[in-house]
C-alpha cells in the first residue's frame, strides 16, 4: 500500500502565523507539523509516500524531505493548484498509485494513542473496500458526521451538518482499494466548489464495502485548523513527550524501529543535526542497550 498527505491550502485561517504558507510546515512543538502525519503512514509500514501541496510550498517540502532515501522511504511530490476537495487527491494522485490502494492522511491532523501502530497496520492490509473512522467529538458539526441505525450501523455521512446525528466525527485518515481513483474522477463538484470525501465515502457506503472503525477514548485526534487548536496541539505534544521523555511523531525513530534504516545510518543522521532537545533523543535512542 502507498500513502498521500495532503498538504493542501493556504493556511489563510492561520493568518499571520502561516503568512499564507501551507500550515503544514508550522512546528507543532518541537517539530514540523508534517511530520506527524508521515510518521502515522510509517507506523503502518508504508514507505511509499506522496506529498499533495500547493505551488508555493511544494520547494519547501521537497527541500525538508528530498527524495526520502536518508529515512528508507521514497517521497514523491505533486501539486494541487487549487484546494478543490480532499477527493481530488485520487486524481492527482492516481499515476503514483498505479492501480494499488492508498492510505490517505490530511498534512494537518495528529493521531496518537494506544493501539493506533496495530489498526493502521491492519487496515494497510486492505485490498478491497474502504475503511473510514469514527471518533468521538463535543463539536461535530465542524466535520463529515457519522449517522447510526438502532443497532449502531452507518447508515450514513453528511458534512458539517447543522443538526449532527452523532457525535461522531470522521478524522483525516483513510483507506481505500484502487477503484477509488474512477470514483473520485466521477464526482461532481458540491455547492462549495469542492470533491467531497464524504460523497467518496457514501459511494462505498451504499455499495456496502465501506467498514468503519470507531476510536476508543484513549485515541487522540488534533485538527490543527484554528489558532487554539494549533496552540492545543502544542502543549499535547509538550505534556505527554516531557512526561515519558518519548517522542510523538519523530520520523527518525520510526524508521530505525522500523528498519528502514540501519544503526549506521541513523547516527550519521544524528550528525548532522542542530545540537538540541530533539538531536539528544535520537542520541540517547542510540546508546541505549542494543541501540
Amino acid at each position: 500500500m502507498k500513502g498521500i498527505i495532503l498538504a493542501g491550502g493556504s493556511g489563510s485561517r492561520l493568518y499571520p502565523i502561516t503568512n499564507g504558507l501551507s500550515k503544514q510546515l508550522t512546528p507543532v512543538y518541537d517539530k514540523p507539523m508534517i511530520y506527524y502525519p508521515l510518521s502515522v503512514l510509517m507506523l503502518a509500514g508504508i514507505r511509499e509516500v506522496l506529498i499533495i501541496s500547493t505551488p508555493r510550498d511544494s520547494a519547501a517540502f521537497q527541500s525538508l524531505f528530498g527524495d526520502g532515501a536518508w529515512m528508507g522511504m521514497k517521497i514523491s511530490y505533486a501539486v494541487q493548484p487549487k484546494p478543490e476537495g480532499i477527493a481530488q487527491s485520487f486524481i492527482i494522485g492516481e499515476e503514483f498509485m498505479a492501480g494499488g490502494p492508498v492510505c490517505l492522511i490530511l498534512g494537518d491532523n495528529i493521531f496518537y494513542g494506544q493501539g493506533l501502530s496495530a489498526i493502521i497496520e491492519e487496515e494497510s492490509k486492505l485490498s478491497e473496500g474502504a475503511c473510514i473512522f469514527g471518533y468521538w467529538v463535543r463539536d461535530p458539526e465542524r466535520y463529515g458526521v457519522l449517522a447510526f441505525d438502532a443497532k449502531g450501523e452507518v447508515t450514513g455521512i453528511s458534512e458539517k451538518p447543522a443538526e449532527a446525528p452523532s457525535n461522531y466525527a470522521v478524522p483525516g485518515i483513510y483507506f481505500y482499494d484502487s477503484r477509488v481513483c474512477r470514483y473520485a474522477s466521477d464526482l461532481k463538484p458540491s455547492k462549495r466548489g469542492e470533491l467531497e470525501i464524504t460523497e467518496l465515502n457514501m459511494l462505498y457506503l451504499k455499495k456496502k464495502e465501506l467498514k468503519v472503525r470507531l476510536l476508543s477514548r484513549g485515541m487522540a485526534w488534533l485538527d490543527t485548523g484554528t489558532h487554539d487548536s494549533l496552540l492545543d496541539a502544542s502543549n499535547f505534544i509538550a505534556t505527554i513527550e516531557r512526561r515519558q521523555g518519548l517522542k510523538i511523531g519523530c520520523i527518525e525513530e520510526i524508521a530505525y524501529q522500523k528498519k528502514f534504516i540501519s544503526r549506521e545510518e541513523l547516527a550519521e543522521l544524528v550528525k548532522r543535526m542542530p545540537m538540541n532537545g530533539y538531536r539528544v533523543y535520537l542520541q540517547e535512542i542510540l546508546e541505549q542497550p542494543g541501540g
